[in-house]
């Protein structure tokens, strides 16, 4: 390759890869505030100051202020999924009850101290025009079988305690893993604990004790 054809190449990589810099800071912006200010609240300007770029280079890469927050939020559901998935692969030989322990303290453990997006998809997906939402939704379905998975093994393996109602347990723990991001404080509980109160309720609640996990 003559060497003029080598630079240019040289740089139409370290443009490709500034460029991706940029638009992974204005997601990563715009997930923080949205877990602090709400779809209502989050403005380009405040994407763009934090972003440490001019809020007119926002266009570059997104369409409009929904286009981008719709990336964020899809963004939060994918990562939660891949996560927990990737925590049940590794505990593919534990048992269905375990499996469903892993996947309680993976979720609770995302949610509240390791994605902003996560929290941001939770806290503001209903606010999202409909026509943006059908990724979104499109992830929040297969996290759904996910854990319908998780209880039907549970179930099948004879780990539920008689009379619970399958979708009513996962219902109400989904629910409450979910609602701990409008409450939880840092600076309160330890996230330890709190895992294993949502632990305690799972297992003294809807598993059969003599399968509860240690």
């Amino acid at each position: 390759m003559p060497q003029s054809e080598s630079k240019t190449s040289a740089r139409a990589t370290t443009a490709t890869i500034k460029s991706a810099k940029t638009r992974a800071r204005i997601l990563d912006a715009t997930a923080y505030i949205l877990c602090r200010k709400g779809f209502s609240g989050t403005r380009l300007s405040d994407i763009a100051d934090r972003a440490e770029c001019q809020a007119p280079a926002i266009y570059y890469y997104f369409d409009s202020r929904e286009e981008l927050i719709e990336e964020v939020i899809w963004q939060g559901m994918a990562r939660l999924q891949v996560h927990v998935r990737a925590a049940l692969e590794e505990a593919r030989d534990k048992t269905a009850a375990e499996r469903l322990n892993i996947a309680l303290e993976q979720h609770l453990r995302f949610i509240l101290d390791e994605s902003d997006y996560t929290m941001a998809a939770l806290r503001n997906a209903a606010q999202m025009p409909i026509d943006l939402r059908d990724r979104q939704l499109a992830e929040q379905q297969k996290y759904a079988v996910l854990w319908r998975q998780l209880f039907s093994d549970v179930r099948t393996a004879g780990q539920l305690r008689p009379g619970v109602d399958e979708r009513l347990a996962r219902m109400l723990i989904l629910g409450s893993l979910n609602w701990s991001i409008e409450w939880w404080q840092p600076r309160g509980e330890s996230i330890d604990t709190l895992v294993a109160n949502a632990k305690r309720m799972l297992n003294g609640g809807f598993l059969k004790e003599s399968e509860e996990p240690e």
